[in-house]
């Protein structure tokens, strides 16, 4: 996106300032908006893509018309986001003379920085640093690795129990920044068999913040190749550090020779920020987000679920939807004569499909305190109610009555909610409630057109969005006009879990089939509450067909496909229920 042109185009679109439409939520303009964002003329929305700058004017454009101003400056809030990442041509390594190849042997980790290093190599067990008092282990203790190489093993020692808590010091920018802390040079990082028999390398796809030293993860015949002279295995090693009774680490006798190099692209992409005035409690806001980026042109790399697919990946429900009733609800609320209190503030976020950067952006360069925000509503895919007017309303549970609140301007002859308390889960959100912010999510959930070129804005249901957004309204205006502030409850943790197994890739947190009662497909026989798939809304008796488009015909195709699956991923699952094929999107 390029500033100067935004700038421009600003001061045209403010001299449209003014020409408000019909005050009310219709499903003409609705239709009109969200036909506009998934149109071939923004090409599919990408991050930092020229269709990504076009749909931000037009949302700008959108905001002025329904009777906003900026929250600051232009309105615009501009931030970097790294579009891609790839091994570079320079990535080699060298273990006593013999050359190990690239993509084969080992690749370079998204987080490294591009340099080279010749130095011994020192064995730091799981890189574990910990003072806590239930936690304290220090895997660099009593050794000096000054201008070293130190390998680490990846994960945890899940096999002992005793060792659970380390679970959430087990992600590898954390080990390397041990590492780095304690004079190391360079990381190795590799899987002992226990925590990932298949000995997977993880190709670096969107580029990290640099750890400052070259980090390359090796496989687990090259890590034996230099614990060669030292007479020891990785297998021994993985045994000896999932013990955690004393310290492993210790100076190996091999000197290794290695280049890691990572190619970033970076772009300029933006949130767009604006206002509407309070009447009374000016410092104290009220939060209206939803995500305007998608997936662009899909293609390999992508999130797309038709990764072969080079094509406009439209969007429609995912978030054109979110967007458009964001918008129309502007302007209802801009249009009431008395006002609201509190200001509001409508945020359509830019990077989400990318890991919510930029939620995570605003939060953190707010220009508010977060403790003046009493509530903050997202909207993301509200486009496709169904028969049986389904409402998924999560977050309720973040502040005390929340769910009562919702609950009490609900028509139930129009809309059948349904609700999860968890403030964390797959959408922007989650960022607000990682500042303690009470968070209320609205979506009509998954469908088989996710992430493909056919979520298109003739399979809208325009109609419904109305209906979700006479809900909304009587919501953020209570939130926005209420004298009593919402009081802030925590709600399920505030990122990822970290409860996995390796040996199953991670968990879903259901309870399957293992007896195989059910042909061409895996039955959940329990879904775990708080556990990931119950938050993604699967049942009792959903029959999963797919995971991640891949088929999964039993227990055994099951147990791979979650093995190929990371912590933190956002992931498709398909199920059959009640005979109908259903869509869930499920945040491990």
């Amino acid at each position: 996106m390029r500033l100067p042109a935004i700038l421009c185009a600003v001061i045209v679109l403010n001299s449209c300032a003014g020409t408000r439409q019909n005050a009310a939520i219709t499903p003409d303009e609705l239709t009109q908006i969200t036909g506009r964002l998934a149109s071939e003329e923004f090409s599919g929305r990408g991050t930092g893509t020229g269709g990504d700058s076009l749909a931000a004017l037009f949302v700008m454009d959108e905001f002025i018309k329904a009777g906003l101003e900026p929250l600051s400056g232009n309105g615009f809030q501009p931030f970097t986001v790294s579009v891609a990442a790839e091994s570079g041509t320079n990535n080699k390594l060298f273990v006593a003379g013999r050359e190990y190849l690239a993509g084969t042997d080992f690749v370079p980790v998204a987080l490294t920085s591009n340099s080279s290093l010749n130095a011994p190599v020192a064995f730091c067990g799981y890189g574990f640093m910990s003072s806590a008092d239930s936690l304290q282990w220090n895997d660099f203790n009593n050794i000096d690795i000054s201008g070293k190489w130190v390998m680490m093993l990846k994960g945890y020692p899940e096999s002992n129990p005793a060792a659970a808590g380390y679970s959430a010091l087990s992600s590898d920018r954390l080990k390397v920044m041990n590492a780095r802390e304690n004079g190391a040079a360079g990381v190795f990082l590799v899987s002992g068999e226990k925590w990932d028999p298949a000995d997977n390398l993880y190709q670096p796809s969107r580029g990290e913040s640099r750890a400052g030293i070259p980090v390359l993860q090796i496989k687990r015949d090259v890590a034996d190749s230099i614990l060669r002279s030292s007479g020891v295995s990785m297998r021994v090693l993985e045994e000896r550090a999932s013990a955690m009774t004393a310290s492993g680490s210790f100076i190996t006798s091999s000197t290794v020779d290695a280049v890691a190099e990572v190619i970033a692209k970076e772009a300029t992409t933006a949130n767009v920020i604006m206002k509407l005035e309070g009447t009374g409690r000016n410092d104290e806001y009220v939060i209206v987000g939803a995500h305007y980026d998608h997936l662009g042109m899909g293609g390999p790399g992508s999130s797309s679920r038709t990764p072969d697919t080079v094509a406009v990946h439209y969007g429609a429900d995912d978030n054109a939807s979110g967007v458009a009733l964001m918008i129309e609800l502007a302007e209802r609320l801009a249009a009431d004569k008395d006002g609201h209190a509190r200001n509001i503030i409508f945020v359509a976020f830019s990077g989400e499909e990318m890991g919510l950067l930029g939620s995570k952006y605003f939060v953190d360069n707010m220009a508010i305190d977060p403790t003046a925000v009493n509530l903050m509503v997202n909207l993301d895919m509200v486009g496709r109610l169904r028969e049986g007017n389904g409402l998924q309303v999560g977050g309720v549970g973040t502040a005390a009555g929340l769910r009562d609140t919702v609950s009490l301007f609900n028509d139930t002859t129009m809309l059948s909610l349904s609700f999860t308390a968890e403030g964390y889960g797959p959408s922007d959100h989650s960022s607000f409630y990682g500042k303690n912010i009470p968070v209320l999510l609205f979506t009509t959930g998954a469908h088989l057109d996710y992430h493909t070129p056919f979520d298109t804005p003739d399979k809208i249901n325009y109609e419904g969005m109305v209906r979700i957004g006479d809900l909304l309204y009587d919501v953020v205006s209570s939130a926005a006009g209420e004298p009593a502030r919402l009081a802030f409850t925590e709600a399920g943790p505030k990122g990822p879990t970290q409860s996995m197994s390796r040996r199953r890739g991670v968990t879903l947190g259901i309870m399957p089939d293992f007896a195989g009662n059910v042909k061409n497909g895996l039955r959940a026989d329990f879904v775990t509450q708080g556990k990931p798939a119950a938050q993604g809304g699967m049942v009792k008796g959903d029959v999963i067909v797919a995971i991640e488009d891949k088929p999964v015909n039993n227990i055994e195709d099951y147990m791979f496909r979650l093995g190929q699956l990371k912590p933190g991923q956002r992931v498709t699952v398909e199920v059959m229920r009640d005979g109908k094929r259903e869509l869930l999107l499920i945040q491990l």
